[in-house]
């Protein structure tokens, strides 16, 4: 497990999506949805240090991304005001992660960023509290608390621990960004996917949580808005399914396409042209943090 120390790299790992279900819609316009995230023995890496100023302070701006909107400085700030923090942080983000990828990079760094400062800063605050805080960032960024694979319920708050196999992943970005927003208000997107049990999903055993892990079970509602939408999201689809099973994550642009071996993950992402970009991945069921006394 990684010491969280100031100065020393922590780890916000990317997520998928294996499913994505659309189940129905509420009052206030939220979508809610069933899903299963993932963990990837890869992402982004966030370094901090110390101030004694109170300033929160993003030491590597992103391209195109105002510091006030980036959402590992958004949560520094936020914890910072409800804890009544006088301490402030300078934070070092070595971004891997696409944005507008579907792999919850910015809500992964947000939730690394709550669970080291929260170290750091000697709050002591539970896991719960921190993800009633996280959850204002973004309906991704509990499970990143919650800090194992899970099931997926509501707008994504609900979890439930969920035990995959070992399975190899090969991400794919078409290198266009696809923005959250727009992909959920399309007119077309399909909102009354029926809903499974995810209760008895969770029991059942072997079978289904072997099927999660190969992209065998559901799909992602989302696909045909962002192909229709992005056509090189759905011309990067098209390659990968012609060579094995492939789905998008979250609301795109990545996609991710499931291989039997490391061996075949590899080779098929040497195959992968430019200018598309691809990585061999394994999926893990604890976030590297799962463990780290908050």
């Amino acid at each position: 497990m990684p010491l969280i120390e100031w100065g020393l790299a922590i780890p916000a790992p990317a997520k998928i999506n294996l499913f994505l279900h659309v189940v129905g819609r509420r009052a206030d316009g939220y979508h809610l949805l069933q899903t299963c995230f993932r963990f990837l023995d890869w992402g982004d890496h966030l370094v901090f240090e110390p101030r004694a100023d109170g300033v929160i302070e993003l030491l590597t701006p992103l391209p195109g991304v105002d510091e006030q909107a980036e959402l590992s400085v958004r949560a520094a700030r936020r914890l910072q005001q409800a804890a009544g923090v006088r301490l402030g942080a300078a934070i070092h983000l070595d971004k891997r992660i696409p944005m507008g990828g579907g792999l919850g990079g910015g809500s992964s760094d947000a939730a690394s960023t709550l669970i080291a400062l929260n170290r750091l800063w000697r709050l002591d605050w539970p896991r719960p509290r921190l993800a009633e805080l996280a959850l204002a960032l973004g309906a991704d960024v509990p499970v990143f608390i919650f800090g194992r694979s899970a099931l997926a319920e509501g707008v994504g708050e609900r979890l439930t621990a969920i035990e995959l196999p070992p399975a190899c992943y090969v991400i794919v970005f078409p290198g266009c960004g696809v923005p959250t927003g727009p992909v959920f208000a399309d007119p077309e997107l399909t909102r009354s996917t029926e809903a499974v049990k995810i209760g008895a999903l969770s029991g059942a055993g072997q079978t289904v949580a072997r099927e999660l892990a190969m992209l065998g079970f559901g799909r992602n509602d989302l696909e045909s808005v962002v192909c229709r939408c992005y056509p090189e999201v759905g011309r990067a689809l098209r390659w990968l399914r012609a060579r094995t099973v492939a789905r998008m994550s979250g609301s795109g642009a990545c996609l991710v396409a499931w291989c039997p071996t490391p061996t075949d993950a590899r080779a098929l992402a040497a195959e992968v042209p430019a200018p598309w970009s691809a990585w061999v991945a394994t999926g893990i069921d604890e976030h590297p943090l799962a463990g780290a006394r908050c």
